[in-house]
C-alpha cells in the first residue's frame, strides 16, 4: 500500500490527507490532529521508514526549515514534497510570475531559502498563493467583521481553493522534481472578492476605506505590499492538473453550498 506521511496535518494537509486516504492510501502525519508529536523522533523516524512518499507543510523557523534540520537524514524517499508559497516571487507590479523567476526578493526571504533547500532535496515543491475554502473564505471574513475594501487601484492577488491543492499534490505524485504553482486561473483584486461575497449572499459590501483608515495589523497591510499575478501553466503541462475552481466566483460558490449542506463547515 502507497504510505503518504506529512508533516503538519494543517488546513491543506488535512484536505490532501483526506484525498489520498479516499485513493487508498495510507496516511500518517504529525501536528495537533496527526497521529504522532513532531517531537517524537523515535515515532517519527520509525513511520518514516515505512514511507513511501513524504510531504511537508511546517513553514520555515526563523533559522532553518524545521523539518529538513531535525528529520532531513531519514529522508530517503523517492518521492517528496513541500507547501512552498508563491510570496517567494516578491512584489512584480502586477506583472506575471512563472517559475522560472527568482526567488528571495520578497519580504518571505526564510520560505524562499525553505523553497530552494527542498528544491536541493530533489522534491516537488508546490507554491501556493492565498488559500481559500469551506470554512476559510470571504464569508467568514463578513460575518467576522474583517472583510475590507481597500482603495488599491491595480492592486491584484491569485489564489487557490484548498481542494485544488489536494489535486494539484495528487497530479505531483507522477511529476519530475522541481517547482509548480498552484493557483486558479483568474487573479483579481481582494475587493473583488468581498463584492462577489456579498453580491451572492445579498450583502452591502463593506465601504472602500485607504489602508490607514482599515487599520490593518502589519502582517495584514504586509500582504498589500505586493503585487503579482502567479501563471499555472507548468503544472497544467506538466501534471496535466487544472483547478476545478477557476476563478474565484466559481469557488465562493462551492463554499456557499458546503456551508448549506454541512453548518459545521461555516
Amino acid at each position: 500500500m502507497a504510505h503518504l506521511f506529512i508533516f503538519g496535518l494543517g488546513h491543506s494537509a488535512k484536505r490532501i490527507g483526506r484525498a489520498v486516504e479516499a485513493l487508498g492510501w495510507r496516511v500518517t502525519a504529525t501536528g495537533r490532529d496527526g497521529d504522532l508529536a513532531f517531537e517524537d523522533e523515535a515515532g517519527v523516524r520509525a513511520a518514516l521508514g515505512k514511507a513511501s512518499h513524504v510531504l511537508s507543510s511546517v513553514p520555515p523557523g526563523p533559522d532553518n526549515d524545521p523539518v529538513l534540520a531535525r528529520y532531513g537524514d531519514a529522508l530517503s524517499q523517492e518521492w517528496l514534497g513541500y507547501l512552498s508559497s508563491t510570496g517567494v516571487y516578491g512584489d512584480t507590479g502586477g506583472a506575471w510570475v512563472d517559475e522560472s523567476a527568482a526567488t528571495g526578493g520578497g519580504r518571505r526571504s526564510a520560505r524562499a531559502e525553505a523553497d530552494g533547500a527542498w528544491l536541493a532535496r530533489g522534491a516537488r515543491v508546490f507554491r501556493l498563493p492565498g488559500i481559500y475554502g469551506p470554512g476559510r473564505s470571504a464569508f467568514e471574513r463578513l460575518a467576522q467583521g474583517r472583510a475590507h475594501r481597500i482603495v488599491l487601484p491595480g492592486q491584484v492577488f491569485s489564489r487557490v481553493h484548498v481542494d485544488d491543492i489536494a489535486s494539484g499534490v495528487i497530479a505531483g505524485f507522477d511529476g519530475d522534481p522541481g517547482a509548480y504553482n498552484l493557483a486558479d486561473d483568474l487573479p483579481a483584486s481582494q475587493n473583488a472578492v468581498i463584492e462577489e461575497a456579498c453580491r451572492l449572499i445579498g450583502r452591502a459590501p463593506p465601504p472602500l476605506q485607504t489602508l490607514e483608515e482599515a487599520g490593518l495589523s502589519p502582517q495584514a497591510r504586509a500582504f498589500y505590499g505586493e503585487n503579482r499575478r502567479v501563471a499555472n501553466g507548468k503544472a497544467r503541462r506538466v501534471l496535466g492538473w487544472r483547478p476545478r475552481h477557476a476563478d474565484f466566483r466559481d469557488g465562493l460558490r462551492a463554499c456557499l453550498r458546503a456551508a448549506r449542506s454541512c453548518p459545521s463547515a461555516r
